[in-house]
C-alpha cells in the first residue's frame, strides 16, 4: 500500500496534514446507496475517509445498472448495501467499511440513538418525515448531517446542524495583512532608515513598495492633519505623489506601490463580520465553551487591549520588487511583530481556560497560532432546523424564487400535482403565487428518477461539503443548494 503522503500528496496540499488526518479518523455513516449516495461515498472513500457504514435495505434491481457504477449484473438480487459496500473498499483498503441491511426510515424510526455513533451521516432519497425526524436526531447528538437528492435533471444538497465554526476559511481573495494604513513602531523604523531620495539607480528601484507607501502615507498624514486619504480626489492626488518619485520608467517597485496604494485607504481595525463574532453571546465563555469561543473571548480581549482594535498579525508578506537583503528584513519584522501577537493572545486563552475551570493547556498552541494567524478570516455558520425550514420559510425570498425567471425552466399542465403544489404554498403563507405549468410537467416527466450524471454531480458537491465539516477548513455551504440540469444553473436558497 502506498505510503499517506504518497497517496493522498494531492489533497494535502489543499487541506493539508492537519485536515487529513481529521478526515481519516472521521465515521461517516450513508442512509440508501442508490447512485446519489454512492457517488458521495466515493469522493470521500477516494480521499481517506477513516470508515463508512452504508445503510440500505432494498436488492439490487435491473434497473440500477443503468444509474449505479457501483453494480453489475452479477450483483442483482443481492443486498445493494452490501454490493455498493464491497466496491467501495476495494477502492481504498484504508478505509474500514461495513454495511447494515435495513431501510433507513425503519431506523430512524426505531433506533434513534443508532446515529450517535458517527462523525457525520449523508442521508440521501429520504421524504420529508424522515428528513425532520433525523434532522432532530442528529441536533440533539452534535452530529454532522447532509442531506442530497437527485430527481430526474435536478438535485439538492442541505446542511443541517446548529453550529459550525471555521478558522481556517481560506477565502479565494482576501487583503493582505500588511497594516499600511497603521504601521506599528518596528515597522515605521525600518521605513525610516531607507531614504526614498537615494542616488543609486539600482537601490532606488530595489526598495520594497511597503516601505514606499509607509513613508508615503507618513508625509501625506503630516500635511493632513494625521489623517489618509479618503476621498476620490485624494487616492489620485496620492497616487500622482508615488509617480513623480520615480527617477526611471522601468522601476516596478513604484509601480506595485501604486497599484497596491488601495492598502493605504482601507479602513483600520477589524472587519465588520469579525466585529460580528466578537460580539456574539457565545463569547461570554463557560466550562462547556467550545474552544473556537474560548479563542474568540481572548481575541476580543486582545483586540480591546494590546491590539489596540487591531487583530493578531498574520505575519506573512506576498512577493515584491526588493533587494534581498530589505526582502529578508521585512519578513523578519512581520514575523516578529505576528509571534508576539500571537504569545499574548496564547497567555490569555491559558488565563481564560484556568478561569472558567479547565486545563489550561486543553487547546494546543500550534491551534491558538492558526487561530491568530486566521483571526481575520473567522466564519461562524448557523443553519435552521429542517423542521422550521419546512412549516416557516423565509416567505420574501421563497416568493422571491418562485417568481423570478431564472427559476422558471420548463413547460404544460398535470392538474394533479398543481393541486397539490399550490395547496402548499397556500398553507405555507404564499397565497396567489403559482407555479409554471412546465415546471410542473417537468417534475413529473422525471417520475423520481436518478440520472446518473446528474447523481455524480450531486455527489461531487456533498462529498465537498462533507470534506469542509470535516476538516473544519474552507465554508460550507450556508443554505438549499439546488441544481437545475436542464438549463445548467444553480442557486444557494437561503429558506
Amino acid at each position: 500500500m502506498a505510503e499517506p503522503k504518497t497517496k493522498y500528496d494531492r489533497q494535502l496540499r489543499i487541506w493539508g496534514e492537519q485536515g487529513q488526518t481529521a478526515l481519516e479518523k472521521a465515521s461517516v455513516c450513508l442512509l440508501n446507496c442508490g447512485p446519489t449516495g454512492s457517488e458521495t461515498l466515493k469522493n470521500l472513500v477516494l480521499g481517506g475517509v477513516g470508515s463508512i457504514t452504508v445503510i440500505d435495505g432494498s436488492k439490487v434491481e435491473s434497473g440500477d445498472l443503468g444509474n449505479n457504477f457501483m453494480v453489475d449484473e452479477s450483483s442483482v438480487g443481492q443486498s445493494k448495501a452490501k454490493c455498493v459496500c464491497q466496491f467501495l473498499q476495494e477502492l481504498n483498503d484504508a478505509v474500514k467499511a461495513k454495511f447494515i441491511e435495513e431501510y433507513p426510515e425503519a431506523l430512524i424510526q426505531t433506533n434513534p440513538s443508532f446515529f450517535s455513533q458517527f462523525t457525520l451521516v449523508v442521508a440521501t432519497q429520504l421524504v420529508e418525515d424522515s428528513m425532520v425526524k433525523l434532522d432532530r436526531i442528529c441536533r440533539d447528538a452534535n452530529v454532522l448531517l447532509i442531506f442530497a437528492r437527485s430527481y430526474g435533471l435536478t438535485g439538492l444538497v442541505r446542511i443541517s446542524l446548529k453550529e459550525h465554526t471555521v478558522i481556517e476559511s481560506k477565502p479565494e481573495h482576501f487583503l493582505d495583512d500588511l497594516r499600511l494604513n497603521n504601521p506599528w513602531p518596528e515597522l515605521r523604523g525600518f521605513a525610516e532608515t531607507i531614504d526614498l531620495d537615494v542616488s543609486d539607480p539600482v537601490a532606488h528601484k530595489h526598495t520594497p513598495y511597503v516601505v514606499i507607501l509607509v513613508k508615503m502615507a507618513q508625509e501625506w498624514a503630516k500635511s493632513h492633519g494625521g489623517k489618509l486619504p479618503t476621498t476620490r480626489e485624494e487616492k489620485k492626488e496620492f497616487k500622482e505623489l508615488i509617480k513623480a518619485r520615480m527617477t526611471a520608467i522601468d522601476e516596478d517597485n513604484y509601480r506595485e506601490a501604486i497599484e497596491n496604494s488601495f492598502k493605504v485607504f482601507t479602513l483600520r481595525g477589524i472587519s465588520p463580520e469579525l466585529q460580528q463574532i466578537i460580539s456574539d453571546s457565545r463569547s461570554e465563555i463557560d466550562s462547556s465553551s467550545s474552544d473556537f469561543w474560548v479563542m474568540v473571548a481572548a481575541l476580543k480581549e486582545f483586540l480591546a487591549n494590546e491590539g489596540g482594535g487591531e487583530a493578531p498579525l498574520e505575519g506573512s508578506i506576498p512577493d515584491m520588487t526588493s533587494s534581498t537583503e530589505h526582502y529578508v528584513a521585512l519578513q523578519k519584522i512581520y514575523q516578529a511583530k505576528a509571534e508576539a501577537d500571537f504569545l499574548v493572545i496564547d497567555q490569555r486563552v491559558r488565563s481564560l481556560l484556568k478561569k472558567i475551570g479547565r486545563d489550561p493547556s486543553s487547546i494546543s498552541k500550534a491551534t491558538v497560532k492558526s487561530f491568530c494567524k486566521n483571526a481575520r478570516k473567522l466564519k461562524v455558520c448557523r443553519y435552521r432546523s429542517i423542521e422550521d425550514e419546512f412549516s416557516s420559510p423565509i416567505l420574501p425570498d421563497l416568493q422571491k424564487y418562485l417568481t423570478d425567471e431564472d427559476y422558471s425552466v420548463m413547460d404544460e399542465d398535470i392538474s394533479r400535482l398543481k393541486t397539490t403544489a399550490v395547496g402548499l404554498l397556500s398553507d405555507l403563507g404564499c397565497n396567489g403565487v403559482t407555479l409554471t405549468e412546465d415546471l410542473i410537467n417537468e417534475m413529473c416527466r422525471f417520475g423520481a428518477a436518478e440520472l446518473h450524471a446528474v447523481a455524480a454531480f450531486i455527489g461531487g458537491i456533498a462529498s465537498q461539503e462533507v470534506i469542509k465539516l470535516i476538516t473544519r477548513q474552507f465554508v460550507p455551504l450556508s443554505g438549499t443548494f439546488i441544481f437545475n440540469g436542464i438549463d445548467h444553473k444553480s442557486q444557494l436558497l437561503a429558506l
